[in-house]
């Protein structure tokens, strides 16, 4: 089950995280080569819901990054992320369902296998086009990157919804699949 957390709301994240102390390559170097090199899905939890789920693998407040952002986003059925703008460009990769983009007010479609691309500066919103399936996409941005080039440009239109779509009432994130392989979960 997703926290309650709400990251698309909340503030305070990290975005950049801090290069703090003495500057040394050697040292930061060994501290990278320090940090784990995979990720278990099992051990970071869903956060936000009912509609749109996000599990974040990879962020600079992790300390294994600095100039890019990875997450698996979970459409409930029906379901719909927030409405938004920002100035860096995001490539999902959709893992599984059928589903749909409106970037700008054009509507672009896209199914298990497609790419969808988010441009800069352009308004965007995420859709799963079934009512009785989930879809998933991971997503990759190097959000941080144009972060910490001052670069700050992110734009809220429409918050998600606190409330399941119409189909997804009962849909529960599939936080405890064993299956990561994606298959059809019907």
């Amino acid at each position: 089950m997703a926290t309650e957390e709400l990251y698309h709301s909340k503030k305070d994240r990290i975005f950049v995280r801090a290069i703090a102390g003495a500057y040394n390559l050697k040292d930061e170097m060994a501290r990278l080569r320090a940090m784990p090199r995979v990720r278990r899905a099992s051990e970071i939890p869903f956060v936000d819901g009912p509609q749109a789920y996000s599990r974040h693998y990879v962020e600079p407040k992790d300390g294994i990054t600095q100039t890019f952002h990875l997450h698996l986003e979970e459409y409930g059925p029906g379901g719909r992320s927030q409405k938004h703008g920002h100035v860096n460009e995001a490539a999902f990769y959709i893992l599984d369902g059928d589903g749909y983009e409106i970037h700008d007010g054009i509507r672009y479609d896209w199914s298990a296998g497609d790419v969808a691309i988010v441009h800069n500066n352009c308004v965007h919103q995420h859709f799963n086009a079934s009512s009785t399936k989930p879809a998933r996409a991971l997503v990759i941005k190097t959000k941080p990157m144009y972060l910490f080039m001052n670069m700050l440009f992110q734009y809220q239109v429409e918050p998600r919804s606190p409330d399941p779509a119409p189909g997804g009432e009962n849909f529960q994130v599939r936080e405890a699949e064993i299956n990561f392989n994606h298959a059809d979960p019907a």
